[in-house]
């Protein structure tokens, strides 16, 4: 992965590719690495560094984790990478692992304190963290892929070969003395297998977010998944939509080792992370900070606006205000979610200009729920896109999460709609360089006065504006008489 420190302290991927290398194998089988594995593992480095410098990289930085770890020739190997590619590998140890899963994985998350759990194809890191500090971590050699190969002989695995791996899996966390979630607590998780068994779970659903990052998994949608994998032939996975095929041979083993860490520390939900020691890597070399996920989430607003020239910061500052004024007037007792959805959706409405004016809103609705937004819970991501959404179109569809549904129920999402439309097209009319004033009055109607404000036709707006609040709206503008 190729990775930037952008001016709005935004971790930006540039470019990235993967090739599946499957050293554990190998170490399990022999203790070392053979040189069928080494040539492919060569390739794939060559491939990465071609990538690398094509995109502009300045630094690349090699690490290798469990397999190299255990390898007996793995020192020998990484010198054979150094003196052919000039590419220096550092194999880290599990603690090292640990925390750069640690700092990748939690950072772009809206959590602070529970469990982390990494799982690769030769071991599991479990981290505990406080306030978005690790506290401790422990690594165990219960990876998917090794998992997979000493226990799940059988093709589907048996009733007995599957207890077996549990058993083990218990024993293992008892013996580290993993402890359990408490209340506060988020259970986390990231690694290949994870997102592979959460986009399967997407699947089964309409679901308005692309990407897995922010994914929630409840346990019991995990133990379905379980049982429907567990019972398929190896060579039957690939027709399951979500899997990978790279991953049926290792899938069952990797996802009865979350299932039954999820319940040995009594977890309902796994939050999934779509990053991990990579990012940690670039994080830590890029010296920047897990900070608060107010932080994470203002660096990522301010990236993405950045990225359109048809964005404007005087008018989303301007709409903001208004947006906020109208919020307390209109929606005093909105919860705090909604008025924070309305107030993302005035500061970002604008970067649907650089693509289609006149279809801004769905433009920019999509591009939320399909770009890399760090520090947002997918709940507040499907919020603020339907806010503009419906801003622009009464009558769209929204695909709903829990926070969208009970917005539309309560008719919250019609009038923070109304609310980020009305503060668009008052900001729109308004000369610029001066501070937009909205004073409104609450009667039978709904009377706003904007002393800036030259002109008023936007009667489709006003009449929508009735439909929702059940009061006509009264704009008040400074009319401008010449002669």
């Amino acid at each position: 992965m190729v990775f930037e420190r952008d001016a709005s302290s935004h971790l930006r991927l540039l470019a990235g590719s993967r090739a599946p290398l499957r050293l554990v194998q190998d170490v399990d089988a022999r203790a070392q690495l053979s040189e069928a594995t080494m040539a492919r593992t060569m390739e794939a480095l060559r491939d990465f560094h071609a990538i690398a410098t094509s995109v502009g990289a300045t630094r690349i930085v090699a690490v290798a984790t469990a397999a190299m770890r255990d390898a007996t020739n793995g020192g020998l190997f990484a010198q054979r990478v150094q003196r052919e590619l000039g590419i220096r590998i550092e194999t880290i140890g599990a603690l090292a692992e640990a925390r750069y899963g640690f700092l990748g994985a939690v950072r772009g998350l809206a959590v602070s304190n529970g469990l982390l759990f990494d799982l690769g194809g030769g071991s599991m890191q479990v981290t505990r963290f406080a306030r978005r500090r690790l506290v401790e971590a422990v690594s165990l050699p219960i990876g998917a892929l090794r998992l997979s190969e000493k226990f799940l002989e059988s093709d589907p695995p048996t009733g007995r070969e599957l207890r077996r791996l549990r058993d083990h899996i218990q024993s293992r966390l008892a013996k580290a003395r993993v402890g359990r979630v408490v209340s506060g607590d988020r259970l986390v998780g990231t690694g290949g297998t994870l997102r592979n068994l959460a986009k399967m779970d997407r699947q089964t659903r309409p679901y308005p977010i692309g990407r897995l990052h922010g994914y929630e998994l409840s346990v019991d949608r995990l133990g379905e998944l379980v049982d429907r994998l567990a019972k398929t032939r190896e060579k039957r996975r690939d027709d399951i939509p979500g899997l990978s095929s790279e991953r049926a041979d290792s899938i069952v083993g990797g996802a009865v080792a979350i299932q039954t860490l999820a319940e040995f520390v009594r977890a309902k939900h796994i939050l999934v992370s779509g990053q991990g020691v990579r990012e940690g890597i670039a994080l830590r070399f890029l010296k920047m900070p897990v900070g608060s996920p107010e932080t994470v989430k203002e660096a990522s607003l301010s990236s993405l606006v950045s990225r359109f020239d048809g964005w404007r910061p005087e008018a989303a500052s301007r709409r903001r205000g208004v947006a906020a004024a109208l919020q307390r007037a209109l929606e005093p007792r909105a919860p705090a979610g909604v008025a924070m959805a309305i107030d993302h959706a005035a500061r970002v409405l604008d970067i649907g200009r650089s693509l289609d004016v006149l279809n801004r809103h769905e433009h920019v609705a999509s591009i939320l729920l399909s770009t890399e937004l760090n520090g947002f819970a997918h709940d507040e991501l499907a919020l603020v896109s339907a806010v503009v959404r419906r801003a622009g179109d009464r009558h769209a569809d929204v695909l709903s999460v829990a926070s969208v549904r009970d917005a539309f129920e309560r008719g919250l999402l019609d009038r923070a709609a109304i609310i980020l439309a009305l503060a668009d097209e008052i900001e729109a009319r308004c000369p610029r360089g001066s501070r937009i004033a909205v004073d409104c009055e609450i009667g039978r109607n709904v009377t706003l006065s904007v002393p800036l404000l030259p002109s008023w036709l936007a009667k489709d707006l006003d009449n929508r504006f009735e439909r929702v609040f059940g009061r006509a709206l009264i704009i008040k503008h400074h009319t401008i008489v010449q002669g």
